[in-house]
């Protein structure tokens, strides 16, 4: 799993506890998914189709950074599917999972579309795929 994405957890961040408000952390991963999947898939128009169970393993508190992590786990035809995992970044102490997050493809017509792939495109290989072209 890649690590890219890392949040610093600060007071706005909070719920009445202390600790990281769960619907903050949602919205950076739903946000940090759809940029992976936009990536994977070379297209812009992509949306949140599924999330399954999330599971909060550990608190986190002001101050602690955080990281990211997201890999696609499949491809179907018109979509992605991706797994999460959420980590303190110094500790590595996990915070959160999510088993299994699934995004659509869409044409310019905003209905599902083919997009005809079928493994993770790393960058080191988009970087390649470019020098070609010239």
């Amino acid at each position: 799993m890649n690590f890219h994405t890392r949040k610093w957890v600060k007071p706005e961040d909070l719920n009445p506890n202390g600790t990281l408000f769960g619907g903050s952390l949602l919205r950076w991963i739903d946000e940090e998914a759809a940029i992976y999947a936009i990536v994977q898939l070379g297209n812009q128009r992509v949306v949140t189709k599924y999330i399954s169970e999330i599971n909060f393993v550990s608190a986190s508190r002001q101050g602690d950074i955080i990281e990211l992590g997201i890999t696609a786990t499949e491809f179907g035809r018109t979509s992605i599917t991706l797994t999460c995992e959420v980590r303190n970044k110094i500790t590595r102490k996990s915070i959160l999972t999510v088993e299994k997050m699934v995004f659509v493809n869409l044409g310019e017509d905003g209905l599902p579309a083919p997009h005809g792939r079928t493994e993770i495109k790393y960058v080191k290989d988009q970087f390649q795929d470019d020098d070609a072209g010239s």
